[in-house]
């Protein structure tokens, strides 16, 4: 999800607060890519290289992960349109950086997903390609997030998204050229918009879609005290989803304010077991729909860890996996995100 400023804030969950659950990373081995996490530097919220290798190195083995955008280190000046290639460009640096193997076994940014306006229509054509070439061994999509709702409770995305984008004539004109240019799409929207992104992926079905979040089920504002009949009408809406073989899903993100579990304002964070109870429905039907070779477990991190640290967050999804075979947990784990993501990482030894 990209972080609103509340978003930012609430992500510096401190130190002490995570420091009051401490648990054992378990199969530390186990391969890892992490598929989604944001990279900014805000005042009183900084993650960057640093940050990011501290949470990475707390004890599972994540070899790569992938940056998604999150309106950070646009382009001060220049056309409106191509502003936000400052975000891959300051990205691929870090990237690069971690490349260099000074810091740590994880390569930090190996894929980049930006943003593009694609209400530009055809005229957004240029822009993913200096996308691309800001970056051009690791840019792999674009995300332009669609999340809206009416009601002031609900923060809509910070693209200012109409409430019917996904069916807008120029979106989709703009989407229409994310496949010639090698781009897959981040889907992000809240629960009552997936009807739409289903019809887009029908539309669209040689276009590689990653649905982030679930879809974002909702548990705040006027969606709050009803999560058995969302998660009903959620449930029909993944089957139907899952039907375009053009989809594939990230499994996470489900532990934001705007989910409504509330972790963020008790006096200690949840335990892994506490997050699995809460929400091991999602992640098991999305499973079962989708398949482990469509899935792929993803952090969401800084934004998530309002709620959790990142070794209790990963020991969650390690129990959620364990009735798995040990392939389809590579799937879940890492295989997935590499496939997708075009990643050459190679789990059974330091990537190059």
């Amino acid at each position: 999800m990209m972080a609103t400023r509340e978003n930012q804030r609430a992500a510096g969950a401190s130190e002490e607060w995570l420091a009051q659950v401490r648990e054992r990373p378990l199969e530390p081995g186990l391969p890892i890519i992490d598929p989604h996490h944001h990279l900014w530097d805000h005042p009183g919220s900084r993650y960057l290289l640093d940050e990011i290798l501290h949470d990475t190195g707390s004890g599972h083995r994540v070899l790569a992960t992938v940056f998604v955008e999150c309106l950070s280190m646009y382009r001060a000046d220049g056309p409106e349109s191509t502003r936000p290639v400052g975000e891959t460009e300051f990205v691929n640096g870090i990237a690069a950086q971690s490349a260099s193997g000074q810091y740590s076994e994880t390569r930090v940014a190996a894929g980049i997903v930006g943003f593009a306006d694609l209400t530009l229509g055809a005229a957004v054509e240029p822009v993913l390609q200096a996308h691309i070439a800001a970056a051009p061994a690791r840019f792999r999509g674009i995300r332009h997030a669609a999340g809206f709702d009416p009601s002031p409770d609900v923060r809509n995305s910070h693209t200012n998204p109409p409430p019917d984008l996904y069916y807008s004539a120029r979106f989709r004109e703009g989407f229409a050229k994310l496949r010639p240019a090698g781009l897959s799409f981040d889907a992000w929207q809240y629960h009552p918009q997936m009807r739409a992104l289903t019809d887009l992926a029908k539309a669209f079905p040689d276009t590689t879609i990653v649905l982030d979040h679930f879809g974002g089920p909702l548990g705040i504002g006027p969606y709050e005290g009803r999560r058995e009949e969302i998660f009903r009408q959620w449930k029909d809406d993944i089957a139907e989803l899952a039907r375009c073989q053009n989809v594939v899903a990230k499994l996470g993100g489900i532990n934001m304010a705007i989910n409504g579990f509330g972790w963020h304002r008790r006096p200690t964070p949840p335990t892994s077991d506490e997050l699995v109870a809460a929400t091991r429905d999602y992640y098991l039907h999305a499973i079962d729909r989708f398949g482990p070779s469509r899935c792929m477990f993803e952090s969401n991190f800084p934004v998530d860890r309002v709620s959790c640290s990142y070794v209790v967050l990963w020991n969650a999804f390690k129990k959620i996996a364990a009735g798995f075979t040990a392939d389809e947990k590579a799937s879940l784990f890492h295989r997935t995100a590499a496939r997708v993501y075009r990643l050459a990482i190679a789990p059974g030894a330091p990537p190059q």
